[in-house]
C-alpha cells in the first residue's frame, strides 16, 4: 500500500509536468491522512529544481495529489523561475505550494540569484517562481540583507 501511495504521487505530479524523483534512506506514509515521510539524505529532483533536506514530508489531498512538501535540516536547493532565473542556496527549512509554485524558505536563510549575483540573507524569504518575486523578513535583532555584486566600469577594462 506504501508504495501505491508514493507512485500515485509522482504520477500525479509527472502528468502534471516534468518528473518528480525523490530519493531518500526510509521511507512510510499513512494513506488514511495524506501523509508520506522520507528521511535521510533526502533528494527530490523534478527538471532543473533540486531540493535535498535530512527530512521531507509531504502532503497529499482526497486524489493523492500534493498539496505541500516540508523539508527540515539543513536544506539546500536550487530553484529555476518560469521566468529563467536560477536561484541556489539554504535554510533550516523549506516549505513548497506545488500548486502556487512557490516556495517559503525559514531560518538562517541564503538566497543566491546566481544569474543576476544577488543574495539575499533573512529569517523568512518567499519565492514565488510563476513570476520570479521574492519577499524577505529580517528577526527583530537581525535585519534583512541583500548583495548586488556590482561590476565598475574600471574593471570591466
Amino acid at each position: 500500500m506504501k508504495h501505491f501511495l508514493i507512485i500515485a504521487i509522482i504520477f500525479n505530479i509527472i502528468v502534471a509536468a516534468k518528473e518528480l524523483k525523490i530519493v531518500a534512506n526510509s521511507f512510510h506514509a499513512d494513506e488514511k491522512i495524506g501523509v508520506s515521510v522520507f528521511e535521510g539524505n533526502v533528494m527530490i529532483t523534478k527538471g532543473n529544481d533540486e531540493l535535498n533536506a535530512s527530512k521531507v514530508t509531504v502532503y497529499t489531498d482526497a486524489n493523492n495529489k500534493p498539496t505541500k512538501f516540508v523539508a527540515l535540516g539543513k536544506a539546500s536547493f536550487k530553484i529555476e523561475t518560469v521566468e529563467g532565473a536560477k536561484y541556489k542556496g539554504k535554510a533550516n527549512k523549506v516549505i513548497f505550494y506545488p500548486m502556487k509554485k512557490e516556495y517559503h524558505f525559514f531560518q538562517n536563510v541564503h538566497l543566491n540569484q546566481i544569474n543576476e549575483k544577488k543574495e539575499i540573507i533573512g529569517d523568512e524569504v518567499i519565492l514565488k517562481t510563476v513570476d520570479g518575486t521574492a519577499y524577505a523578513k529580517g528577526l527583530k535583532k537581525e535585519p534583512v540583507i541583500m548583495i548586488f555584486n556590482i561590476e565598475d566600469e574600471e574593471e570591466k577594462k
